[in-house]
């Protein structure tokens, strides 16, 4: 992929060559892992022919639209600029040249009738755009149906040269009733200094929101950059509590996550930008990179450090043979509980799901792997190219667990193309999913000669509204309009009537530093239903019964353990099996070997032999000195993680911890932080690499069933393992050795372990340490709830297994 200047990044349609994603961690959806085996069991090894059947989409309705409609105006633009308003991401940006100011909060009743709900609350300004000036984006309508939350930005520069700094900021509207007064009151609590986006109510009434806020907070540490242009992006989704005004992270997104919303099912489904690659700017060489020590401030540079996961973009060397360059660039579906809880992509779909077909193999020497994925094994015909992804998904009120999105390219649409329906029920396995088009596809060049369109809303009445240009191309002077659908001949969704007669102004501003006006049409974008909805389920997940079963053996109590992971901002992962693979996914070696213990073979070829789980975290250590593209700003590289808390991993890499005899692993991770993954052999050298970022909150235990886990069946034919871990067990015990108050016997057969009452710090480094109080009269107190007393643990002694 070409490295671009920032200025000739304009819109490009970049061929991006077909590369390698791998499905992310099998990590266990509160569907239990028996419920699993069972769906498994149940479904051909080689066909999804039992699967169930496709949902399909009824004619919409032709008659008015039953319910008003929240939406919102936006001053258009030349096309789409480079990471401009309308962009696929870095759209939260609010600078002149991004966001020209002049755009209103819009209702419309059903009886056609328009209300400028910003004017009649006193925001924003006509004609020559200054200090009062506004733009506005995203409302999203509270479960009642009498309220709604949106971001606004106030402010624009009042003479020709100077930089407004008004950002983003969240507000709430009142009296959306025909003949109510209006009220929009700005929300209180948010963090102030920084871009906070595309808010939506969770089931308790807290406020979901993405910003651009540092994940820990750290103003030095702004803008973070992203693993592709290397421009500021989201941080993440974030949780505002407007009883307690506390503000924190549900997931660390290095690339950005974009339009989040809550499901019938109680899940936030959003869209993660999949990036995780090394940086194509130090590659170039001409943007000055170079890493700081730490992500503390003030922190050194010792310049331009070798990246070392995943593999080079180029390619690269391995004692295994040549592995193949790495590149990666999708918009994918993901899903969490609404605590952040359980974060993965939608029903874990990956690569082989989506972007099927010819996905170049990691080892290019290992002629048993293969260039393909198995298309027989999924229900998915749709082919989601890696240049783009999927966008603005919305589920169907009168469908649950159907949704509706945009489907299009990275560059140069304004979000634009063509609607397509994914059906992502949690009851589906990710194999069973399917992408299928809503509207008339693109032609070979990107062309849609039916439209455009962006932002489909299914309402609750079957309606179906979205935007839509006639435009085949997102170009200079294209209108974007609010239009109820219909349904053609062939059932595909085209552009009924238009539901507005147009919405015009006459404006001016500087940008700042060229005056431009605009007098037409503004763009009609980003409608919401306002009607009253049921509260969905706040889900949660619990332990899978075989890791409960370990910690009921080694008698320790989960509160009291999640209590002390969340006072030390650590998460545990846990997984049962790392030889075990998806079926589907044999880019990667498949034939996996713990030595002297259990392996998994997916068919003749190299056996690789595992014996390490080395797990990274993203790091905000890289910056560049190139001050006319990079003013200020950190990207994320993938370093080892650093925690205490785990036993030493003598003779492995940094960051890793053994995996057992039986493939299983357990480990302490930092919470609130990006994390991936790989499997290596005894020298450290990878096998297998995670392709996706994860975050765990503090306090989660995550279960992933395998290495890169399973959908319905790995490599070798068996269901997803449902064996406890050994690896946990030897975990808890090297736990409780640490922080008990009493010594601790471990199975009667090792010698009494010196009391360690004192708590380390457990944290990970450079993640930020938080205030525990009295360490060890809280490691008293954890211990006393989280192992009975010795007479107890004496009785029960000779009865446990030796390991």
């Amino acid at each position: 992929m070409p490295v671009f200047p920032l200025s000739l990044r304009q819109p490009l349609l970049v061929l991006f060559a077909l590369s390698v994603l791998l499905t992310g961690c099998g990590l266990e959806t509160p569907a239990s892992a028996t419920k699993a085996a069972a769906q498994a069991a149940a479904m051909p090894s080689s066909s999804p022919a039992a699967q169930p059947a496709r949902v399909m989409a009824a004619a919409v309705p032709t008659s008015a639209v039953p319910n008003p409609i929240l939406f919102v105006t936006q001053v258009p633009m030349a096309g789409d600029p480079f990471a401009s308003r309308m962009s696929t991401f870095a759209n939260h940006l609010p600078s002149m040249l991004a966001l020209p100011r002049g755009g209103d909060l819009m209702i419309r009743y059903p009886d056609g009738t328009l209300r400028n709900l910003t004017k009649e609350a006193g925001f924003g300004m006509e004609g020559q755009q200054g200090a009062n000036a506004i733009a506005v984006r995203e409302p999203a309508v509270h479960w009642n149906g009498t309220k709604a939350i949106f971001s606004m930005v106030v402010g624009g520069p009042p003479q020709r040269y100077v930089h407004p700094t008004a950002k983003w900021q969240l507000y709430e509207v009142t009296g959306l009733g025909q003949g109510q007064t209006t009220t929009i009151t700005k929300v209180a609590n948010q963090p102030a200094d920084y871009n906070n986006v595309s808010p939506i109510y969770d089931s308790q009434d807290r406020i979901l929101f993405t910003s651009d806020r540092p994940r820990g907070g750290e103003a030095h540490l702004y803008p973070q950059l992203d693993e592709y242009e290397s421009t500021p992006t989201i941080t993440g989704i974030w949780q505002l509590d407007p009883s307690n005004g506390q503000v924190r992270l549900l997931n660390h997104a290095p690339s950005g996550a974009f339009s989040p919303s809550i499901d019938r099912y109680g899940r936030v489904i959003f869209i993660r930008w999949d990036h995780l690659q090394r940086d194509q700017q130090a590659d170039a060489g001409t943007y000055g990179a170079y890493d700081v020590a730490s992500e503390a401030s003030g922190a050194a540079s010792i310049g331009l450090q070798p990246e070392t996961f995943p593999e080079s973009r180029s390619g690269m060397s391995s004692a295994y043979g040549q592995v193949n360059g790495f590149t990666y660039n999708l918009f994918t579906p993901w899903q969490m509980n609404q605590d952040g809880t359980e974060e993965l992509t939608l029903n874990h779909i990956g690569r082989q799901e989506l972007s099927f077909g010819y996905l170049p193999k990691s080892f290019s020497t290992d002629s048993a792997l293969s260039d393909y994925s198995n298309t027989a094994l999924i229900a998915n015909k749709k082919y989601i190219r890696m240049d783009g992804g999927l966008f603005q998904v919305r589920e169907d009120p009168t469908v649950p667990g159907s949704y509706y999105a945009v489907y299009t390219r990275e560059f140069a649409t304004g979000g634009t193309n063509q609607i397509v329906r994914i059906t992502g029920a949690p009851t589906l396995n990710a194999e069973q999913m399917e992408i299928v088009d809503a509207s008339p596809a693109a032609d070979g060049s990107g062309n849609l000669a039916g439209g455009r369109f962006r932002n489909p809303l299914p309402m609750s009445s079957g309606h179906m509204v979205a935007s839509y240009t006639s435009s085949p191309s997102f170009q200079s002077g294209v209108s974007l309009r609010l239009h109820q659908l219909q349904t053609n001949a062939s059932g595909m969704l085209v552009a009924g009537p238009a539901l507005t007669p147009g919405i015009s102004k006459n404006l001016t501003w500087w940008d700042p530093d060229t005056q431009r006006s605009y007098n037409g049409a503004l763009w009609e974008i980003e409608p919401v239903e306002v009607v009253a909805r049921a509260r969905p389920p706040v889900t949660t997940t619990p332990m899978a019964s075989p890791e409960q079963a370990v910690f009921a053996s080694e008698q320790v109590n989960e509160t009291a353990f999640r209590a002390w992971l969340k006072a030390n901002q650590l998460a545990l992962i846990v997984t049962r099996n790392q030889t075990a693979r998806d079926r589907d996914d044999k880019q990667q070696p498949y034939n996996l070997r713990v030595p002297g213990g259990v392996q998994t073979l997916g068919g003749s070829g190299k056996i690789y032999e595992v014996s390490h789980y080395q797990i990274l975290q993203a790091n905000m250590i890289r910056a560049y000195n190139n001050g006319s593209i990079y003013q200020r700003g950190r990207r994320p590289i993938a370093q080892p993680m650093a925690v205490v808390a785990n036993p030493t991993n003598t003779g492995g890499p940094s960051g890793s911890v053994r995996i057992a005899a039986d493939g299983s692993t357990a480990a302490f991770v930092p919470a609130s932080r990006a994390l991936t993954w790989q499997s290596t052999d005894a020298a450290g050298v990878p096998i297998v690499r995670e392709r996706v970022w994860v975050t765990l909150q503090a306090g989660e235990i995550r279960t992933c069933t395998g290495c890169h886990g399973e959908n319905a069946r790995n490599q070798a034919g068996a269901v997803p393992s449902t064996a406890s871990p050994e690896a946990l067990r030897q975990l808890l015990r090297h736990w409780k050795q640490q922080h008990s108050t009493d010594p601790i016997r471990v199975n009667g057969s090792q010698p009494l372990i010196p009391n360690r009452a004192a708590l380390p710090a457990a944290t990970s480094a450079g993640a930020g340490a938080v205030a525990t109080g009295d360490g060890a009269t809280l490691t008293r107190r954890w211990l006393e709830e989280a192992t009975p007393r010795r007479d107890a643990r004496d009785a029960t002694r000779s009865h446990r297994p030796a390991h």
